[in-house]
């Protein structure tokens, strides 16, 4: 008898430990044990402190650049603890949201030298979980006889890398009829990860030909935008014009990925927007954040379109980056069609900032 969690089930338990606020073991030839600061309490930071192991605070090269960090391991920066560090401190160091109130929080000491693949892996889980890219490690004697000690959850390091490095493939749960107001002949098909994230969607309207490039549009989840009608972003009317012009041609597909603000989760869009209201663009938010400009895999869509039989699209976008990733994936794009709707005063600046740094043709 087998039923213990395989690694990617021990790496769903792993994310959400890490967002209730409870500390992970990575296992490997340097084994460390992990918290996601934005989640991390004063009584667990005083614990993981007292361990006789060094302790660094890992951030990305993203947000280290903002603190003006020294990131000597070239994609992340792993700041030692001071011995009198809060968690007020921690979380000044992961949140951006005081930086320009308290702008100094330095000087900044950054370790150099020796592994960081457990660094690495840590600010992969926090992200997958949609947290703040910035965790606390600790270096530890045991993992597995101290996880077990402690009743924690321990990863293989070994195991880990390529699963968070890689994408969960992606299988159909169900699909049902659903009349739409653009077309009665609509039907919505439910993808779910084996990983535990969340599921996608795709959206069929009519009975698209599978031999021939179908009408396609690959949009990100917008709650703001889609179902709040945001002005900040064009993210709503986009929708609802993809939809629209499918109505009118009789098909097409639309993919419904949730890949919230970029790939960054809400909570964290949210964060951005806060950021903006103190001055900065949307790429230079999500950077003060610790993020890439865009953190989405668009290969979900190509995964989602070959699993419906479908190998040509006519994309409705303004993103490069979406034919060239499609082109990649194995779907050919025959041809991009335009999806310029959605402008007004409240986004303008945002408008302007995806085409001068994200490349939309705008």
């Amino acid at each position: 008898m087998n039923i213990r969690p395989d690694i990617t089930e021990q790496l769903a338990r792993a994310r959400a430990d890490l967002r209730m606020g409870v500390p992970v073991v990575l296992d490997g030839p340097s084994p460390v044990i992990i918290a996601a600061v934005e989640t991390l309490d004063r009584e667990r930071l005083s614990s993981l402190m007292e361990l006789p192991g060094d302790a660094v605070l890992a951030i990305t090269a993203r947000r280290a650049e903002t603190l003006k960090a020294r990131a000597y391991d070239g994609d992340l920066a792993r700041v030692v603890l001071p011995a009198d560090a809060t968690l007020a401190w921690a979380h000044g160091i992961a949140d951006p949201a005081g930086d320009l109130m308290a702008p100094m929080k330095g000087p900044l000491i950054c370790a150099r030298g020796g592994g960081v693949e457990g660094h690495r892996a840590a600010l992969q889980l926090a992200k997958s979980a949609r947290l703040l890219p910035a965790c606390l490690v600790v270096q530890i004697a045991a993992g597995a006889d101290f996880a077990r000690e402690h009743g924690l959850t321990s990863l293989s390091l070994e195991e880990a890398l390529p699963h968070l490095s890689g994408r969960s493939p992606l299988h159909e749960v169900v699909s049902a009829r659903l009349p739409l107001e653009v077309s009665e002949a609509g039907r919505l098909h439910i993808f779910r990860p084996e990983d535990g994230g969340e599921e996608h969607y795709a959206i069929e309207i009519g009975r698209p030909d599978r031999s021939a490039p179908v009408l396609t549009r690959l949009h990100s989840a917008c709650f703001t935008g889609d179902l709040m009608g945001s002005l900040k972003c064009d993210c709503g009317p986009q929708l609802r014009a993809a939809l629209a012009q499918m109505g009118q041609e009789g098909h097409g597909i639309l993919l419904y990925m949730n890949q919230e603000g970029r790939g960054i989760g809400l909570a964290n869009k949210m964060r951005a927007y806060s950021l903006q209201d103190q001055g900065f663009d949307t790429v230079e938010a999500n950077h003060r954040l610790g993020f890439e400009d865009d953190e989405r895999d668009f290969r979900l869509g190509s995964d989602i379109l070959a699993s419906l039989g479908f190998s040509a699209v006519r994309l409705l976008t303004n993103n490069p980056k979406k034919v060239e990733m499609m082109q990649a994936s194995g779907i050919d794009v025959t041809e991009r069609v335009p999806l310029q709707v959605g402008g007004n005063r409240h986004n303008h600046a945002y408008l302007a900032t995806k085409a001068a740094k994200s490349g939309h043709l705008l």
